[in-house]
């Protein structure tokens, strides 16, 4: 874990290398409790402040800790699809440090409904929030690991490369079933259907990202692994507002 927590969060842990970051991505889903706590705190705020605060605070929490990484693959996946032309065009914008409108966009898309959903929660039930945040935070960690389990990276230098080959048989059942069980077990106090959405996010997230990126980029990388984690983020935390 603390290969992991160097390598996915700001948190100032030493000694962990890339190499074993990669041998422990399997523990991937864990991360999302780690990154989940501070949020879990602003959300319990809801108590004393209004729900849009608490809820402003928890997101920015959330992505703080995780140091941004995955919203600038965000930005980074949202100027590419804007691209009109080969996967390899579309890789070289997925380098570029430009911020086109296409960024701009993406940053909106994934980021203003999970704000507004979670201000829906905070203001039914802060306890619910909690709850809800927690599991979206593990399953969005658990769609990244599922994109890097089953995708292929677009290219020999793409900084999935090292992830993608760690995952051998035994470290993916691992990974299988920590990613399948972890997140509903978590959502279980929110109820059967909330149970249900929560089985289904990370999977489905993760199968239609192969898909777009293989025929967009021609396979996985880095932000296209980490846009997969924040989407599923966002994709659940609307579902689990509608169930209110």
């Amino acid at each position: 874990m603390r290969a992991l927590l160097s390598f996915f969060t700001i948190l100032p842990v030493r000694g962990a290398t890339l190499e074993g970051a990669a041998r422990s991505v399997h523990l991937l889903p864990l991360v999302g409790v780690v990154t989940a706590l501070p949020g879990m705190i602003f959300v319990l705020l809801g108590y004393a402040l209004p729900p849009g605060s608490a809820a402003t605070l928890a997101i920015g929490a959330v992505l703080l800790v995780a140091g941004f990484h995955h919203t600038d693959g965000v930005m980074d996946v949202g100027d590419a699809l804007m691209v009109r032309g080969t996967p390899a065009r579309r890789r070289e914008v997925l380098k570029d440090a430009r911020v086109g409108v296409g960024a701009v966009g993406a940053l909106f898309l994934v980021y203003a409904p999970a704000l507004a959903a979670l201000v829906a929660l905070v203001a039914v039930s802060p306890v619910r929030a909690v709850l809800a945040l927690l599991a979206s935070e593990v399953a969005a960690r658990s769609a990244m690991l599922l994109t890097l389990a089953f995708g292929a990276p677009a290219e020999k230098a793409s900084s999935a490369t090292p992830f993608v080959r760690a995952m051998g048989r035994s470290h993916r059942a691992v990974g299988l079933v920590v990613s399948l069980a972890l997140p509903p077990l978590l959502a279980l106090p929110l109820g059967g259907f909330a149970f249900l959405v929560v089985l289904l996010a990370a999977p489905l997230a993760a199968l239609a990202a192969l898909r777009l990126a293989s025929a967009a980029f021609g396979g996985i990388n880095g932000d296209v692994t980490g846009a997969t984690g924040e989407i599923t983020r966002t994709l659940l935390l609307v579902a689990l507002s509608g169930l209110l």
